[in-house]
């Protein structure tokens, strides 16, 4: 059978966010850790307004997931994002990412147009490889 494990945040007030739409934070299996879309969602689990601010808050919750697996950054290996208007928001995003981690060489990544986020704007999902020691 396999592996499975459900990795949550530190933060219990995201975990009614969770609950709300019935998925885990992240999933690990092996030496993987497979990320669900994180959002940039305040503690009350509703959408952070300002665009930048909500990106920002994703790839901070997103950092928080990592965490509780033993991640970082470093060991994404995939990124996938989500955008409601990527024509518009690509340029925010590039300076926010670039800001949160650089890693040489990047991780792959997709980006997706897409017209619902349940009410947020930008959606970001990683894999990444769980170190040794973790």
């Amino acid at each position: 059978m396999l592996e499975r494990e459900a990795i949550y945040p530190e933060s219990a007030e995201r975990h009614a966010l969770y609950e709300a739409h019935g998925y885990s934070p992240a999933i690990k299996s092996g030496d993987l850790l497979f990320v669900s879309g994180q959002v940039g969602s305040r503690l009350d689990g509703s959408p952070e307004p300002e665009f930048k601010a909500q990106v920002m808050l994703a790839f901070e919750n997103l950092k928080n997931v990592l965490a509780a697996a033993g991640c970082t950054f470093d060991d994404i290996i995939d990124v996938t994002t989500f955008h409601t208007d990527p024509e518009n928001q690509i340029e925010t995003i590039m300076d926010v990412k670039q800001a949160m981690f650089d890693l040489s060489p990047p991780s792959n990544w997709t980006a997706v147009g897409v017209t619902w986020l349940a009410g947020f704007d930008f959606e970001i999902k990683v894999i990444a490889r769980i170190p040794a020691m973790a």
